[in-house]
C-alpha cells in the first residue's frame, strides 16, 4: 500500500507510525510542516535502519508561521495546504493519513484527495473548530462566534467527508456521531509516545550538568504554553518555592504563555522561575531526567476535547507528574487511574500548589509515581500494537468504495 501520512505539527509519534508501517512492507512518505517555532518537533531524518520504503520529506513555507496572527496564519495554512496538495497529485498514494492539521489546511488536503481519488483518513487529535468557537466568543463576542461557528461547522463538514476517523479517545465519539459521522468508519486509537525513543535517564547527565541544575531539585515544563495552558499555574510554583534555595521551576516552551511568564518573572522577580525556548528532540530524554516533577497544565475549557501529548512522553520518562487540567481529560484518567501523577482542576491553584509540595517533600511518592508511570507506557506504547491498529483501518477503506 503507498501511504502518504502527513503531520502538520512535525511531532515524534506520527513518524513513528511511519516508520513502522514502512518496516511492515508499506512504502510510505512522512510529511510535515519544517516552519513552526512552536512545536518541539521530533527526529525527522532517515535512520541507518530505515527501510528503502520510508521518505521524509519537510514542507517550508515562506517564512516561520505567524501563530498568533490570525490573518496572516490563515494565509500561510492555506499555503500549506496547497504545498501538501501538490504532494499528493505528484505521488499518487493510494490513501492519505492527515494529523494535527489546521482546518484550512486540512481542507485543501481532503480536496486534493476527492481530485485525484485517494482515500482520506482523518487522524483526529483536537476537536479545533469546538475550541475556535470558545476561545473566539469569549475574546470577540460579536465576531468571534461567528469565526468560530463557521470553523465549527468546517470541522463537522470534514470530518463527515472522511473516509475513516480515527480520534484519539473515545470521549471525542458523541459528537462524532451528533454531527452526522458515521460510526462504522470511526476507530479509536489512543496516543502513544515513541517509548524506545525516551529512555528512563540519571538525573546527572550531561544537559543537567552542563545547565547546572544536576544538584537541584527541578519541576520541569517542556512544551507548548499556547492559549489553553494557564501559565499563572507554573507562575504559582514559583511563588510557593521563592524561598527554598535548591527549588528551580524550569520552562523549556515558546508561545504567549511563555511570554507572558517572562514578564511576570521581571515584574515580580522570580528568580526561581528558568524560561528558555525549546531543545531538540534528541535532548528531551535527559531534560526530562533532569526533572524531579515533570509538569502539565490544560484550562478547564478544553475539557476533553484536547489531550496533551506532553503528558504521555512523561510517561515514558519515569518521573511522576504534576498537573493541572480537566480532570475528565483522558489525560488526567491515564495520571489517576494508573497512579502515575497528581491532578488538580485547573482553577484550583491552592490545590495544585500543595501537591507540588507534597511531591517536592516525599521522595517515596515520587517513585511510586514515575515507576507506575513508565509501566503504563511500556505497556501501552509499543509501535507495534499501534501500527496493526492503523493498518486495519487503511485496509478497511481501501476495500470500501471510494466516496
Amino acid at each position: 500500500m503507498r501511504v502518504l501520512n502527513h503531520d502538520f505539527g512535525g511531532y515524534p509519534y506520527p513518524l513513528d507510525l511511519s516508520r513502522q508501517l514502512a518496516q511492515n512492507g508499506h512504502e510510505v512518505v512522512h510529511v510535515y510542516c519544517d516552519s513552526l517555532l512552536t512545536t518541539p518537533g521530533g527526529k525527522h531524518r532517515i535512520r541507518r535502519d530505515d527501510p528503502a520504503t520510508l521518505e521524509i520529506v519537510p514542507l517550508v513555507l515562506d517564512e516561520p508561521l505567524a501563530k498568533y496572527a490570525f490573518v496572516k496564519r490563515r494565509r500561510q495554512e492555506t499555503q500549506f495546504g496547497r504545498l501538501v496538495a501538490t504532494e499528493i497529485e505528484r505521488r499518487r498514494p493510494d490513501v492519505v493519513i492527515s494529523a494535527n492539521a489546521p482546518l484550512d489546511t486540512q481542507r485543501l488536503i481532503q480536496r486534493a484527495c476527492r481530485r485525484h481519488h485517494v482515500r482520506f483518513v482523518y487522524w483526529l487529535q483536537d476537536l479545533i473548530g469546538v475550541a475556535a468557537k470558545r476561545i473566539l466568543s469569549q475574546k470577540l463576542p460579536v465576531v468571534g462566534h461567528l469565526i468560530g461557528h463557521y470553523y465549527l461547522r468546517l470541522e463537522a463538514k470534514l470530518l463527515r467527508a472522511s473516509d475513516a476517523v480515527v480520534p484519539l479517545t473515545s470521549d471525542f465519539c458523541p459528537i462524532l456521531t451528533t454531527w452526522g459521522v458515521d460510526p462504522r468508519r470511526i476507530t479509536v486509537i489512543e496516543n502513544w509516545q515513541p517509548v524506545n525513543e525516551i529512555p528512563v535517564g540519571n538525573k546527572q547527565n550531561s544537559w543537567s550538568i552542563a545547565e547546572g541544575y544536576d544538584k537541584l531539585f527541578c519541576f520541569i515544563y517542556a512544551g507548548t504554553m499556547s492559549m489553553k495552558h494557564n501559565p499563572e499555574l507554573v507562575a504559582a510554583l514559583a511563588r510557593e518555592f521563592a524561598d527554598d534555595e535548591d527549588v528551580r521551576i524550569v520552562v523549556l516552551s515558546q508561545g504567549l504563555g511563555a511570554d507572558w511568564l517572562a514578564t511576570q518573572k521581571a515584574t515580580l522577580g522570580l528568580d526561581k522561575l528558568i524560561l528558555r525556548g525549546f531543545v531538540h528532540f534528541s535532548e528531551m530524554h535527559n531534560v526530562m531526567a533532569t526533572a524531579d516533577v515533570l509538569v502539565a497544565v490544560l484550562e478547564e475549557y478544553a475539557g476533553v476535547f484536547s489531550v496533551p501529548s506532553k503528558v504521555l512522553a512523561y510517561l515514558c520518562s519515569q518521573r511522576p507528574i504534576l498537573a493541572a487540567m480537566p480532570l475528565e481529560n483522558l489525560a488526567s484518567r491515564i495520571l489517576s487511574e494508573h497512579r502515575a501523577g497528581l491532578v488538580a482542576k485547573p482553577t484550583d491553584v491552592p490545590r495544585f500548589v500543595r501537591m507540588a509540595r507534597q511531591l517536592y517533600e516525599s521522595a517515596d511518592l515520587r517513585h511510586e509515581l514515575a515507576t507506575n508511570g513508565r509501566r503504563y507506557a511500556e505497556q501501552t506504547f509499543p509501535i507495534e500494537k499501534k501500527a496493526a491498529a492503523f493498518e486495519e483501518v487503511l485496509g478497511r477503506v481501501m476495500r470500501e468504495p471510494l466516496r
